[in-house]
């Protein structure tokens, strides 16, 4: 067996943009260090992005090693992005989350005229952190319109206005003692108020009641709109601010199972008027992102034919399909704020960003109205977030048009781009050239030779059915294996679970395939960007089958001989944690696992957790309390015997999602057992790690852990957290980094 050397650039993983659950959004889960064996030199080279020279460099070879130097430190360079707008005067603003500011979040503008970039939001040591806690994964927390900014501020969680001009500070406009969150904000100048997606909390002991709710710009009073449902997202009104239309769902129902688009007139005092009209969704339907178009009609994206579709409704009220295929031009809504498609040249064609399943990503393509074609947009990036779209263009059918999004590919970190042409003809036939970097997400420069690029793979799981993954084969022109030597295999598992798996460059990917570690995304059954069908294949099924697609995918790759079947591992975030630790409890397939923030208890995730997921898992399992012993059954923490193999535990202690009491359990549990095992508890860390010296540990940790349990050299910094391993063998002891080391 070949003998293990230490790695050292253990700072490589970087934070990319939620998802979502992407959710980052939202937060999406970032790399992770594992057993890994290392390559045969091809030749003699000093190469620090392979990591392992660094121990054994001298002080005067490491004073030359700069490379590797600034991949310790480019966990601290790496930016959440996210929320670009863009104002008519060209103007660029959007969200910066940062790590070296423990996570917070920061509005930042792209001036038009001079071209600077600064903050809008006060340094690092005030109080303000641009993020809402509603439905707690929040998204939608900032508006932006000429001169102004509004926000809501994570701390106190009350809207504060800001005026743009430089050294502004904000002003609070909800009252201090308001125990209500705002967030998905609109404009309604007529009537001087803001609209938004309002979280009440005042009534202690109870469910909070959602709404959406009118905030006046004047006095900061709040007044109710729309009430009635358990949830509201999306309020949008017409050019003349006389129709609103907004979509609402009620428990058990996620926003992509059955939702309903509902519209309303709007009389001069602002209030609501005559008949609340559904206009689309239903049972068996999820509606999103409800636009008015500059003709007039209203548009949205809704999956009555099985895939997320643009629809425009007529003027008879019937939904009509712009064009009909098998794509989805909406995600998962966990993030309020979502915007994937604007309608432009008057009304006549509509930009979108949309995921074709036969491709990995997403793409960027125009449909025309009137010929129901879409041309795909040849943009260099195969990742795309919000659109913001402004210009002539946008009303008219010739016109300038400026649009801003953020996006990535499997070679380029996601960032801030902007594309301005002067009419839709410019646009159909742009190329990757015209796109402009504003802000970059990371500025870390990698060799292409050493940038493992996903391929799509389709491969056979239960009942004669497929899944799919993203497949990164090891990737690195200075090394090569050993003869009948296969590369080691990490299974990672997205949030959600209804979610999908990223393609867009990601640091702690290429730091593991660069060394000869092979990685598998699974989209398991469940998965979006697949269609309707595909995402309720979980329905009732959540510890089956994204547990057998995952076991499949790893089964797959090694028996067509791309990995070897000895060295499998398996880690995810929050649902991806819960689906590690169910491989674990419920297979026999994996070597170790790392859950981070991962549900243990489903039971006790049904009974303690926060309104907006409190009845996802009646339709991922089934109704509680009504089917308590299938909820023990598919509990991995009941199965807690049958894991067979080391497992490391990491998780926030302010996680109103996956409550804290989740991890402890597990990890009691196997201590108990007597498999090696650890838990680590980060404070003042909620679902998904924001603060750079969290996200070290964890990324640290990780490696420690399976270094120790797998038998291979490992290391972590003694200026972090400390780490205990439980039930090692004394002779596996921490052997810390010296101070010298990580400076």
């Amino acid at each position: 067996m070949l003998a293990l050397q230490p790695t050292c650039a253990l700072y490589l993983g970087a934070v990319t943009a939620c998802k979502a659950p992407q959710h980052l959004p939202i937060l999406q889960h970032i790399a992770y260090t594992v057993c890994v064996v290392p390559r045969r030199p091809a030749r003699q080279q000093t190469v620090c992005l392979a990591g392992q020279w660094f121990l054994h460099c001298s002080s005067g070879q490491v004073q030359r090693c700069t490379s590797c130097l600034n991949s310790v430190h480019a966990l601290t360079q790496v930016l959440r992005l996210a929320s670009p707008s863009v104002l008519r005067n060209k103007d660029v603003f959007w969200i910066e989350g940062r790590p070296s500011e423990q996570g917070r979040s920061v509005l930042v503008r792209r001036s038009s005229d001079v071209g600077s970039i600064e903050d809008v939001t006060p340094g690092p040591k005030s109080d303000f952190n641009v993020r809402t806690r509603v439905h707690e994964y929040g998204g939608g927390e900032h508006l932006v319109t000429e001169g102004k900014a509004y926000f809501s501020n994570f701390v106190d969680q009350r809207v504060y206005v800001q005026y743009l001009e430089l050294g502004s500070e904000p002003q609070p406009l909800t009252a201090a003692d308001s125990k209500q969150r705002f967030a998905n904000y609109i404009l309604d100048g007529t009537h001087n108020r803001l609209i938004a997606v309002c979280e009440d909390h005042s009534k202690e002991g109870q469910e909070p009641e959602n709404s959406i709710a009118a905030i006046d710009l004047a006095t900061g009073s709040v007044d109710q709109l729309a009430t009635g449902h358990d949830f509201f997202s999306s309020p949008v009104l017409n050019t003349d601010g006389t129709k609103l239309a907004w979509v609402a769902w009620d428990h058990p129902n996620m926003p992509w199972d059955d939702t309903m688009l509902y519209v309303s007139d709007v009389d001069a005092a602002g209030h609501l008027m005559g008949v609340v009209q559904q206009v689309a969704g239903g049972k068996d339907q999820s509606v999103q992102q409800p636009q008015w178009g500059p003709d007039g009609a209203l548009y949205y994206i809704g999956d009555a034919t099985g895939w997320w579709n643009l629809y425009k409704l007529e003027s008879d009220g019937q939904p009509a399909a712009l064009l009909p295929m098998s794509a989805e031009f909406g995600s998962p809504p966990w993030l309020f704020g979502c915007h994937s498609y604007q309608v432009v040249s008057g009304g006549t064609a509509v930009l979108a960003v949309f995921s074709d399943p036969s491709a990995a990503g997403s793409q960027l393509g125009v449909i025309d109205i009137t010929s129901k074609a879409l041309t795909w947009l040849d943009t260099g990036y195969t990742m795309f977030s919000r659109l913001a779209v402004v210009g002539a263009g946008v009303e008219s059918e010739d016109g300038d048009l400026t649009v801003v999004t953020i996006a990535g590919s499997a070679s380029k970190a996601s960032a801030v781009v902007q594309l301005q042409v002067p009419n839709l003809a410019a646009l159909l036939c742009s190329k990757p050239s015209d796109w402009h970097v504003i802000k970059t997400s990371s500025d870390l420069d990698l060799d292409p030779a050493y940038i493992s690029e996903p391929q799509s793979i389709e491969f056979p799981t239960e009942d004669g059915k497929t899944a799919f993954m993203n497949f990164y084969p090891p990737m690195n022109k200075d090394y090569d294996f050993p003869p009948g030597e296969l590369p080691a295999l990490l299974v990672e598992i997205h949030g959600g679970p209804t979610s999908s798996a990223s393609t867009v460059f990601n640091l702690g990917y290429q730091y593991w395939t660069s060394r000869g570690y092979a990685i598998a995304d699974v989209n398991y059954g469940g998965s979006t960007g697949f269609g309707r069908a595909y995402r309720n294949r979980l329905r009732g099924n959540w510890g089956v089958v994204d547990v057998d697609d995952c076991c499949n995918a790893a089964r797959y790759l090694s028996e067509k001989g791309s990995v070897d079947g000895n060295r499998l591992c398996i880690t995810g975030g929050s649902a991806g944690g819960y689906t590690t630790l169910a491989c674990m409890a419920f297979r026999d397939v994996f070597s170790a696992g790392a859950a981070h923030y991962g549900v243990a208890d489903v039971e006790l995730l049904a009974k303690d957790t926060h309104k907006f997921e409190s009845r996802y898992l009646d339709l991922l399992i089934g109704p509680y309390p009504a089917e308590k012993e299938l909820y023990q059954k598919r509990s991995p923490i009941h199965s807690a015997n049958n894991i067979k193999a080391p497992v490391a535990i990491f998780q926030g202690d302010e996680d109103e999602i996956v409550p804290p009491e989740q991890s402890e359990e597990m990890w009691r549990a196997l201590k108990n057992k007597g498999l090696p095992t650890t838990l680590m508890m980060y404070k003042g860390e909620q679902h998904g790690f924001r603060k750079a010296e969290s996200i070290r540990s964890a990324l640290e940790g990780e490696f420690y852990f399976y270094g120790k349990v797998l038998g291979f050299d490992a290391t972590y910094s003694n200026d972090l957290q400390p780490m205990t391993i439980d039930n090692l063998p004394p002779t596996e002891g921490h052997t810390p980094l010296e101070e010298a080391e990580i400076r």
